[in-house]
């Protein structure tokens, strides 16, 4: 299954062996389902014992919007939600924790697939399909449920499914500092035709001291799997990510020689790519709160966060990453569905907690969602004059989604991340990682 994700700006530092991101990290599936596994069969969880529905909550951006609806769902409904704010950094520590000590939330956020799937595999989450085929599936947009669903064929080896719920649908592109913009005499309102384009505008911005362009290490992947959409079909990818394809195919080889094309050009900021766990954080913290560079690639829920820790700061676009000058394909925005939440069935509220997440879903609440985080709604009938100005490029390309039923693999997913920083510090050649993608698919 394809999970965009668009994580959040902040995205979860893990325990041991829990990565960052699937449209933003992944997880694999090995000790982490063995682990779950083990403390989640049998019996109920705790926290349905108390007077109130707890939620875990992980994201900073939507922490507000998600308490003044919870406030407003009380006064409707008289049950009481209590939000568990643990936060990007925290939250999949927590979650593991929660689930090892028999003691998980009514409902909680979720994250990519990879990250998500020791819970499913372990009983952690309701399966929702039944209650989507009931009219609620029909609320949201196709793309979101096509990218929430475990396919029978999945790598992640959960029982085929929908286990969440989302009311956000993200993509990921570029976001342009306008202001930048125009001190260089570019046009910030008018999406540059072409890859060649966006670098000749990356060195005019350079050339104007700022910092061109950056990316997070983590979000690399999703970066050329963007840009493969150029050159290969959704079939195409998917045939790659489970392995009947190969990586050293023309397609991915014209890919990887995007990040040379941008090293040469000399307008990655810093010469390097920012990795770690707070990788991503340091790009969004140089754009939105110091502005110190003026182009990114992030994914759109970088605007809740943004709104959150850095409100003064609204003069910025955004567009898809350009499409490649000898393309040969539509390119299609990766992304599909990002913030929602799962139920926990084990808890004696299950059946509470899905109400309030059907409530959470529903296109009145969505719009609360969209005016509030603010975020593209994942709900068919909310208005596109309910999404935010800054993400109004990227929103008039939202119904070009990547459909790839399975997602990159996390030994091939890690290997391009390395693989990515090190064609940037000329460390490796583009077929020397194209070998080793192939070598990682492999031994997977």
């Amino acid at each position: 299954m394809r999970r965009d994700h668009t994580a959040e700006a902040a995205a979860p530092a893990t325990a041991p062996f829990l990565s960052r991101r699937g449209f933003l990290g992944a997880v694999g599936g090995g000790l982490a389902a063995t682990t779950l596994a083990a403390c989640g069969s049998g019996g109920s969880s705790t926290s349905g014992g108390s007077s109130e529905l707890v939620f875990m909550n992980q994201s900073r951006g939507q922490a507000a919007t998600l308490k003044a609806l919870a406030k407003q769902y009380t006064q409707q409904s008289g049950v009481k939600i209590r939000i568990d704010d643990v936060g990007p950094t925290d939250f999949l520590t927590k979650l593991q924790s929660s689930s090892q000590s028999r003691d998980m939330p009514d409902m909680y956020s979720v994250v990519d697939g990879h990250s998500m799937a020791p819970y499913y595999k372990a009983g952690w989450a309701m399966d929702l399909t039944d209650q989507m085929k009931d009219g609620w599936g029909d609320t949201f947009r196709p793309a979101t449920l096509k990218t929430t669903t475990f396919g029978a064929d999945n790598p992640q080896h959960v029982k085929p499914g929908i286990y969440s719920a989302h009311w956000e649908t993200p993509a990921l592109g570029i976001f342009v500092n306008a202001a930048m913009y125009k001190a260089a005499g570019l046009d910030p309102d008018q999406a540059p035709a072409s890859m060649s384009e966006f670098i000749d505008q990356l060195r005019k911005i350079k050339k104007s001291g700022k910092g061109p362009f950056w990316f997070a290490t983590s979000l690399s992947n999703q970066v050329i799997q963007s840009y493969a959409s150029n050159y290969m079909s959704d079939d195409e990818l998917n045939a790659t990510f489970v392995g009947k394809n190969s990586w050293k195919s023309e397609g991915w080889r014209k890919t990887l020689q995007l990040v040379v094309d941008l090293r040469d050009a000399g307008v990655i900021a810093n010469g390097s790519l920012p990795s770690g766990t707070t990788d991503n954080p340091n790009v969004e913290k140089a754009f939105f709160n110091t502005q110190g560079v003026a182009a990114i690639f992030d994914g759109t829920s970088a605007v809740g966060v943004a709104r959150a820790t850095a409100p003064d700061f609204t003069d910025f676009r955004s567009f898809p990453l350009p499409k490649a000058d000898d393309g040969t394909q539509t390119p299609r925005l990766v992304g599909g569905a990002a913030k929602g939440a799962a139920v926990n069935p084990r808890s004696k509220k299950a059946a509470e907690a899905l109400k309030f997440l059907k409530w959470l879903t529903a296109a009145k609440q969505q719009q609360a969602w969209a005016k509030g985080v603010p975020l593209i709604p994942s709900a068919r009938t909310v208005s596109d004059k309910d999404v935010p100005p800054q993400l109004a490029g990227i929103a008039a390309k939202i119904s070009d989604i990547q459909l790839v039923p399975n997602q990159i693999l996390e030994q091939v997913n890690t290997a391009l991340q390395k693989g990515t920083q090190a064609l940037v510090l000329k460390e490796r050649t583009v077929d020397q990682v194209l070998g080793d993608l192939d070598a990682a698919q492999k031994s997977a």
